[in-house]
């Protein structure tokens, strides 16, 4: 699944939800053989609309309130990382930042690590979190 998946699932494991990014089909799904199939799968995209989203201010706050150390993971990838358990080392950035796609120089640290925030928060928010419109990016 990836950094970001991983990521993901530990916000998402914390709310008491289990995660599946969006963009992710299920392999080796066949086609519906049956009408009673087709109108399933049919309908599958608006059940998983219809799913709660997962608060995640609520789940962070939480967990940084649990933590010994003071944590700004509304502002530091690496804060946000360590929060939910992750290594935040410079590597595990640079694979998170590859995951991601991103296409700036990974070696300059400061600006990979505020779009990597901006994107984490922005797919969260694709993916069933609720994520306030200051912490999106534009």
């Amino acid at each position: 699944m990836g950094m970001f998946g991983d990521l993901m699932n530990k916000i998402f494991h914390a709310a008491g939800t289990a995660a599946r990014p969006a963009d992710a089909a299920a392999p080796g799904a066949a086609a519906p053989v049956s009408k009673l199939q087709a109108a399933a799968a049919a309908a599958a995209p608006a059940a998983q609309a219809a799913a709660p989203q997962v608060d995640v201010t609520a789940v962070l706050d939480g967990l940084a309130a649990q933590s010994k150390e003071k944590l700004d993971w509304r502002h530091s990838i690496v804060d946000l990382m360590k929060l939910v358990g992750m290594d935040s080392s410079f590597s595990a950035r640079k694979a998170l930042a590859a995951d991601l796609n991103f296409t700036g120089d990974t070696n300059d640290s400061a600006s990979m690590n505020i779009w990597l925030h901006k994107q984490v928060m922005q797919k969260l928010s694709e993916n069933g979190g609720k994520v306030p419109a200051e912490l999106l990016s534009h």
